[in-house]
């Protein structure tokens, strides 16, 4: 691990369903944060669906760090940190308001990479308690769920960069040499106007005065100062017209690609994973994580999420609410007392008067 880590906390947090339904929170700031914990018995998910889910709540309005779970091969969890290596890492990550993302990242034994989902999958930022799934099926497709909503969805290989092209272009054409693909060109029957460039681009201005003070011998002769010109009408372009040589555009022949070999067992993303953990970095600590699962039954996860997540999702929101009305609540009253405890101008004018 690393040196300096966050601690944590065993606590329902500020606003809750259940005060005994319990999470585990990182703290304090600015901290590395790590824990692990053993699986029930090590899983591969080769043949079955893989589902993953877990809960987070951001109470600190998270604004940048790291809200993903690993899950992992055996491990020595007494060195669990950065560099363990990992075979998927799922989960909400912030950074500002541009980097808002839900990672979703594949180890692919046969580049040994760690392989990120090609289009941005989005995640919540809000304050409160939000559900992510992740479910990865025997026919190479998957699904990125929040909140029980479909989120992403579609094929593993289109997903991630897993394996090479299935076609590229042929190396043995290319674009032919008298191949015209410019679809405009200038009007050769277009002509410039008469007295196109007879009009200047500023004029002196017909409404500045010479300065009383201007002395001709010694500030030499006045001129007025220049302003652009209504007339002006710019540089003179002939019109385009269609290109009649025009092909279309090029669109460079395919062939299939020799070096592609198909992985029909793309969806085995676990591989005797014994461990899951979570291993991030937050600016502001304060992030509660709950309601993990890893199953092959996607109703068993959905079974589980209306026990936990769904049976608080009501209260707690209740909770929230009533604690941001206090809270403006007593913004409010401060903000009132300050302005009354400031002297009004008409005292600091009576004070002024005794004083005189």
């Amino acid at each position: 691990m690393q040196a300096d880590l966050g601690e944590w906390k065993w606590t329902a947090g500020e606003w809750y369903g259940d005060a005994s339904d319990k999470g585990i929170q990182t703290s304090p700031d600015a901290r590395f944060h790590g824990i692990s914990a053993k699986l029930d018995a090590p899983f591969t998910n080769k043949g079955t669906p893989l589902v993953v889910q877990f809960s987070v709540k951001h109470e600190q309005d998270l604004d940048c760090g790291g809200a993903y779970i690993k899950l992992l091969g055996d491990i020595d969890q007494d060195k669990f940190g950065g560099d363990t290596p990992y075979q998927i890492m799922f989960g909400p990550d912030v950074c500002g308001t541009s980097n808002r993302k839900t990672h979703v990242i594949f180890h692919y034994p046969p580049k040994n990479d760690n392989l990120l989902i090609n289009d941005e999958v989005k995640c919540e930022t809000d304050r409160l308690t939000h559900l992510y799934t992740l479910v990865v099926k025997p026919d190479n497709t998957f699904e990125v769920l929040i909140d029980l909503k479909s989120v992403r969805k579609g094929t593993l290989e289109e997903g991630w960069n897993f394996l090479l092209p299935k076609t590229i272009k042929d190396p043995s054409v290319s674009k032919p040499k008298d191949w015209v693909d410019i679809k405009k060109i200038p009007d050769p029957n277009d002509k410039k106007p008469d007295g196109w460039d007879d009009i200047p681009a500023e004029i002196p201005d017909p409404d500045a005065k010479k300065p009383e003070d201007w002395d001709d011998e010694e500030d030499g002769a006045w001129e007025p100062p220049s302003i652009s010109n209504p007339e002006y009408k710019g540089e003179w372009k002939p019109k385009l017209i269609d290109n009649p040589a025009y092909k279309g555009e090029w669109k460079h022949p395919e062939i299939p690609n020799p070096d592609y070999v198909e992985d029909k067992e793309l969806h085995v993303r676990l591989n005797n994973a014994s461990h899951i953990g979570f291993e991030l970095w937050q600016v502001l600590s304060g992030t509660v994580f709950d309601d993990i699962i890893v199953t092959d039954s996607l109703e068993e996860a959905k079974a589980y999420a209306e026990a936990t997540f769904s049976k608080k999702k009501g209260p707690e929101k209740e909770m929230f609410d009533a604690s941001e009305e206090e809270r403006n609540a007593k913004d409010k009253a401060n903000a009132d007392k300050d302005s009354d405890s400031q002297p009004s101008s008409s005292d600091e004018d009576e004070d002024d008067h005794d004083e005189l």
